[in-house]
């Protein structure tokens, strides 16, 4: 089925200013709480969020096998296990019944009154239910740095990791939308020189630049997933803060990995950018060296060239950005992270998602942690107020933001915005 709503010469009767993420072109899926207290599932376009519930129910899918409830619920996930061929034929009807030429809804005042919102008008929630949180570690630059710090830089990286994607199982349950500010963790730390543990709040809060991708139902329990049909069971991505808390994690890392130190929060932007919308901007992943096994071995362009950026804001001050990434950095890509994940048989749902790991590039200034940037706290990063930092600090609010562009189109994710608190 053709992605018609991909033309990039398609424009919207409803505004959209040159640098906005969100074209008709792009066509996000989110949930948000509109100004009569309805939760709903809906779409954005420009500034105006869409109300998909309302338009289903004044007719607009007819043709489409929709369930009358299907955009009346308060998650994405019923909808995400619909599959591919439902997402791409509600997306292309959503571009047609928007686009500038189509007079049906543009001129129907009454119909746009219930369907149409500002984004001042509505709040953002989490956008799916998520069952399960798996986080990789899948950037050999951020990969190289850590294994540099906390082992030999000769063997930086451990003899497993340019074989497989690695990853761990996360909290769900603390994962949170954009806005939603977060509470300096507390743990047990081990002060260098000293015998025995302390327990207190975190001195060393750090933010993870990442995306993450949602998957649909995907196999059954024992089933594994071919690595050419994976990225059919991905229904898009979100940005992804996966807040650390360094000192906590040193000491509790072995011998089984992240635990305290990352189960507090994880921020993700409420609207997810589909896989249909990002295609125009696929690109080759970096040059796999082994070749991997052949259960993990990709042809073609099986990356995208989303730009990423970081910044952080001291109370009352103004942003400083402190990294420039990209998601094309990341070694393993989305379809062998999700192969990988089946391949002993373990069960996919609609609605989990899954984290890129932190993502850094080759330059200092694309790192994507403060603990690479400041490298370790000896080369502390300076604001535009003069103030330094080499970590979070309370009051300070971190902002990630994404976006795609060419000559043609730019498709965005918009904003993760959190600021820490103190701890209680």
């Amino acid at each position: 089925m053709p992605n018609k709503a991909n033309d990039p010469s398609k424009k919207s009767w409803i505004p959209v200013s040159a640098d906005s993420d969100f074209p008709i072109q792009n066509i996000p899926y989110g949930v948000f709480l509109t100004r009569d207290d309805v939760i709903t599932i809906g779409t954005r376009i420009g500034d105006h969020a869409i109300d998909l519930g309302a338009l289903h129910q004044l007719g607009y899918f007819k043709g489409i096998p929709l369930t009358d409830d299907i955009f009346l619920q308060d998650t994405l996930n019923d909808f995400i296990s619909d599959g591919q061929k439902t997402w791409r034929l509600v997306r292309n009807r959503i571009s047609e019944i928007f686009d500038i030429t189509n007079p049906i809804l543009k001129e129907n005042l009454e119909h746009q009154k219930t369907v149409l919102f500002t984004m001042e008008e509505i709040e953002m929630q989490l956008p799916v239910q998520i069952g399960d949180y798996t986080d990789f570690y899948s950037s050999k630059e951020h990969a190289t740095n850590i294994g540099t710090m906390f082992r030999d830089p000769e063997n930086a990286l451990l003899p497993n990791w340019l074989h497989m994607p690695i990853g761990y199982h996360g909290r769900s349950s603390t994962i949170i939308p954009s806005g939603t500010n977060i509470r300096r963790p507390k743990g047990q730390t081990m002060v260098a020189g000293e015998d025995t543990p302390g327990y207190g709040p975190s001195k060393m809060v750090d933010f993870e630049l990442e995306m993450a991708f949602i998957t649909t139902d995907a196999n059954k329990l024992g089933e594994s997933i071919p690595i050419e049909d994976a990225e059919k069971y991905i229904f898009g991505l979100v940005l992804f803060n996966d807040w650390s808390a360094r000192d906590i994690q040193k000491w509790e890392y072995v011998p089984l990995g992240p635990f305290m130190a990352k189960n507090f929060a994880s921020s993700i932007s409420p609207w997810i950018v589909t896989l249909d919308a990002l295609q125009p901007f696929r690109v080759p992943s970096p040059e796999q060296n082994p070749e991997p096994l052949p259960y993990l071995k990709q042809e073609g362009a099986n990356s995208f060239d989303i730009h990423l950026e970081v910044s952080i804001t001291p109370e009352g001050g103004v942003p400083t950005t402190v990294s420039n990434s990209n998601f094309k950095y990341m070694y393993w890509t989305m379809a062998q992270q999700l192969t990988h994940h089946t391949s002993n048989g373990c069960k996919v749902l609609s609605g989990d998602l899954m984290g890129s790991g932190t993502i850094s590039g080759h330059t200092p200034d694309s790192y994507g942690s403060m603990l690479e940037l400041a490298w370790q706290g000896t080369k502390p990063i300076e604001l535009l107020d003069g103030a330094t930092r080499t970590s979070i600090e309370d009051y300070d609010t971190v902002t990630l933001s994404g976006h795609c562009k060419n000559e043609k189109v730019r498709i965005g994710f918009g904003q993760v915005v959190t600021q820490l608190l103190p701890a209680k």
